[in-house]
């Protein structure tokens, strides 16, 4: 004989012993649109207007049996030595990028033959000859809107080389979004992976992914590469 309430005790008790607790760490320099990438993922809702992170932000949200504490950290240079503290034991590191910045050219940035491989998932944002036009704005001129393009291109490259170097990180999975993928002329997968280097990393999982926070586009995607993290947060 079936007794009803066995149902939502068998339920709480999965719940109890079969839930998984992942703490992830998502950075990225300022206004690169991890906040906004948080507030997505943890309520669906996307703003326009986002007021820069002070500091860090802890969001925890649930996807079945998964609970993920999220810690979203400033990005501004005086928030930088706050990284590393903050992805200890980690479950995975989160870079957030802007690919809606022109890109400096790669021609000079050939891969490694050697490199180890970068799963990436699919770029709905393709749009070649947009693309196109914004690589040569990038490389062409020298104008100031380049410079400043190049240097915060440089700077994310150098801060994520830095950070994924130190020992206390050394094997936990590396996540980087492309992010504003919406955006006409944002860079692609491939060429974020070039310019960042991401294929002369070793020794731990790395994978880019383009997304969109406005239109939601591979989100679900990054939710379930999340999701299959292992437990390895000790708690801060």
């Amino acid at each position: 004989m079936d007794v009803p309430i066995l149902g939502p005790i068998l339920r709480w008790l999965q719940a109890l012993f079969f839930s998984k607790h992942l703490q992830i760490a998502i950075l990225g320099l300022q206004s690169a649109g991890k906040t906004s990438l948080v507030n997505v993922i943890s309520s669906g809702q996307f703003s326009e207007e986002m007021v820069p992170t002070v500091g860090f932000n802890m969001r925890k949200i649930q996807s079945g049996n998964v609970q993920i504490k999220m810690w979203d950290i400033g990005g501004q240079p005086r928030f930088r030595s706050m990284w590393e503290r903050y992805c200890r034991g980690v479950s995975a590191i989160v870079f957030v990028v802007d690919s809606a910045i022109p890109r400096p050219s790669t021609e000079q940035q050939p891969a490694s033959a050697t490199s180890t491989a970068v799963e990436t998932a699919p770029d709905p944002s393709a749009d070649k000859q947009s693309r196109a036009a914004a690589l040569t704005t990038a490389a062409g001129t020298g104008s100031a809107s380049s410079r400043l393009a190049n240097i915060a291109w440089h700077t994310a490259t150098e801060e994520l080389h830095a950070l994924v170097s130190r020992p206390e990180l050394a094997g936990i999975p590396l996540l980087v979004l492309a992010t504003k993928n919406d955006v006409k002329g944002a860079a692609s997968v491939e060429e974020v992976i070039k310019v960042m280097k991401l294929d002369t990393l070793r020794a731990r999982e790395v994978s880019c992914y383009s997304v969109s926070s406005k239109t939601q586009s591979n989100i679900p995607r990054t939710m379930q590469w999340l999701c299959n993290r292992q437990p390895l947060g000790t708690g801060k």
